[in-house]
């Protein structure tokens, strides 16, 4: 399927989302994401996802609508910072997808929902990944040793993050967030 990237929506998930979520999550990189296997844990994980009391989530759409990624900023705590993470669909993968949604995302929770530091981590030795946080603003911070387990196995995480004060391009394309 070919998606119209020429322009982005962040918007909350919609039950109907849930047999694109569930394939989304058969791909190989997407198994640890979220605990989503099949259309009914899909439709569990949007209830929860929906009225977050510390953070939001966010399906990013293409143009036509299609759910082909997912934004959030979550564990928002009392010192005004918050979790951010991302994904896309494979098939978008390399396309600056994520690197606009989650400069979208930044854009909000800084002005709009009033978040002074935004905090991501990603596993170590992911340069897709990484590149996503440095095109968004975020700056390296240094290495949590050991910080995720994966079916028996420890892994280094590396921690990146963006301030207030940052300066922060805007996307390369329109993003339009609803809430």
């Amino acid at each position: 399927m070919g998606y119209a990237l020429g322009e982005l929506g962040l918007r909350r998930w919609r039950t109907g989302d849930a047999l694109r979520l569930a394939a989304a999550h058969d791909d190989p990189e997407m198994v640890n994401q979220g605990g989503i296997r099949d259309r009914a844990s899909a439709v569990d994980w949007i209830g929860r996802v929906a009225d977050l009391d510390n953070g939001h989530v966010y399906a990013v759409a293409d143009a036509e609508d299609h759910p082909i990624g997912c934004v959030g900023v979550t564990n928002i705590d009392r010192h005004r910072v918050g979790w951010t993470w991302y994904w896309t669909l494979a098939e978008v993968r390399g396309q600056g997808v994520a690197r606009d949604a989650l400069r979208a995302l930044a854009d909000w929770a800084h002005r709009d929902a009033g978040l002074y530091r935004l905090e991501l981590g990603h596993r170590l030795g992911n340069p897709a990944s990484c590149a996503v946080a440095a095109g968004a603003g975020f700056l390296y911070e240094g290495v949590e040793r050991e910080r995720l387990a994966f079916d028996g196995a420890r892994y280094d995480v590396e921690r990146h993050a963006r301030l207030i004060t940052d300066p922060l391009n805007p996307p390369q394309r329109p993003v339009h967030i609803s809430n």
